[in-house]
């Protein structure tokens, strides 16, 4: 992923630790994951209107 080996990852993994701590960082990681869910499902919803938007006009009748 992003052309990054093993010892790359590891490296920003430790500096990561380093900076926010055992503890904050599960919080972190969670708070991500939540926020590319929630951006995906955004993304999802906007297509679908989109779909919606190019279907044709369904038909009126005036009585």
């Amino acid at each position: 992923m992003f052309g990054l080996g093993y010892g790359e990852w590891i490296l920003i993994f430790a500096v990561l630790l380093l900076l926010f701590g055992g503890r904050k960082l599960p919080e972190l990681a969670r708070g991500l994951g939540s926020s590319i869910r929630e951006f995906r499902e955004a993304m999802r919803g906007e297509r679908s209107k989109t779909s919606e938007s190019h279907a044709p006009p369904a038909d009126k009748t005036l009585e």
